[in-house]
């Protein structure tokens, strides 16, 4: 049985191609015509695989959609409905309690195991209006006085 229907599929097959691609005749054609006749098989295999493409993705959108028909299938028969859970915001000793049973009633001070740790302050230099130095380190006089500045 299974060997006749796969005879039977080449069959068709055969068919369908013999159907759609007619035998070559190339005896007898100069270069010009068998550069036409490829050019127009290119053609005609683009204008195949745009179909091959599109069908492809037809069957591809048909798939997910009854995939998603299923699943809302599955929901409606089934007994229980899953329903929607919303966040729940819960202190570290309420979750603490949960976790651990009505046994432990101590509250736990997390951060009495913190490490303390000193800020240091920054030198902030001080900001003057420099309008009132521009005079004084104006001319050569200024820029000595930047250089003993800068080398003592």
């Amino acid at each position: 049985m299974l060997q006749q229907e796969k005879e039977q599929k080449i069959q068709d097959r055969e068919a369908a191609l013999a159907e759609r691609v007619p035998p070559l005749n190339l005896s007898g054609l100069s270069v010009q015509e068998l550069m036409d006749l490829c050019k127009d098989l290119h053609h005609k295999i683009d204008v195949v695989d745009e179909e091959r493409y599109d069908i492809g993705l037809k069957v591809n959108i048909n798939v997910t959609e009854i995939e998603n028909m299923n699943l809302k299938i599955t929901e409606i028969q089934s007994k229980f409905k899953k329903p929607t859970l919303k966040r729940v915001k819960i202190s570290a000793e309420a979750m603490l309690s949960v976790l651990l049973g009505s046994k432990h009633k101590e509250s736990i001070d997390f951060k009495a195991n913190l490490k303390t740790v000193k800020k240091e302050e920054e030198k902030k230099e001080e900001v003057t209006d420099w309008r009132k130095n521009v005079e004084a380190m104006s001319g050569m006089e200024g820029r000595k006085k930047l250089f003993d500045a800068s080398g003592n």
